[in-house]
């Protein structure tokens, strides 16, 4: 089990990437190397990823804010005592409201350990972050990923890769959720470190500079 925590590592995954995938040389050559970008963990880092999901980034920054300041340092106690029309007035959707809520929940009860999830594999890892209520597979995979600097998480049903990969690869047709599973076995054990140039790729795309 892999995890990106230094430039070095970085490297290593693109020296790797670039000898089985030569056409990841361009996002390199017009983008630049992938930027070691590491999140906070634990459960801000997680409610953090459900607050943008599904949202423009300047919304999502907007609305993050209002919740820190009300709700910093987000202690499960005291989150999950709070009303969904609460965090509603703050910005969220009220189904991003009832997923704070029940995370809040489980992290007190101790049915969610984040600081476990560090010695467990990625799979075991995705099946208790997916046991949370709201949470998804795409959720859990960019948290090992940008929370957890897992080196080979795939977030495979992410839009923006499907379409990257589409246009640099020369696909076809975009792929779907199972097409792209198959199409990065090759990448492993640094299918991250191929999802960073992807997004890299896609804002190029897109014309736009900030990460997703």
């Amino acid at each position: 089990m892999k995890i990106i925590a230094t430039e070095a590592d970085i490297e290593e995954g693109l020296s790797c990437l670039l000898a089985i995938e030569p056409r990841f040389a361009r996002v390199v050559e017009f983008h630049g190397p992938p930027a070691l970008r590491r999140e906070q963990a634990g459960l801000a880092g997680l409610l953090r990823i459900v607050t943008d999901q599904l949202i423009s980034l300047k919304a999502g920054e907007a609305i993050w804010k209002r919740l820190e300041a009300e709700l910093h340092p987000f202690e499960p106690e005291r989150l999950a005592r709070r009303r969904e029309a609460t965090l509603m007035r703050l910005g969220l959707s009220g189904a991003k409201a009832r997923c704070f809520i029940a995370c809040a929940r489980a992290a007190a009860k101790g049915e969610i350990d984040f600081v476990r999830l560090h010695a467990l594999s990625d799979a075991e890892a995705i099946a208790a972050l997916t046991a949370l209520p709201g949470i998804g597979p795409w959720t859990a995979d960019i948290y090992l990923l940008s929370n957890m600097g897992r080196a080979d998480s795939w977030p495979a049903g992410d839009l923006a890769l499907q379409a990257a990969a589409h246009d640099l690869l020369g696909l076809s047709a975009r792929p779907d959720h199972k097409s792209l599973l198959q199409i990065a076995e090759t990448w492993r054990p640094w299918r991250a470190v191929a999802a960073r140039l992807l997004w890299s790729h896609y804002r190029g795309l897109r014309g736009m500079k900030q990460a997703p």
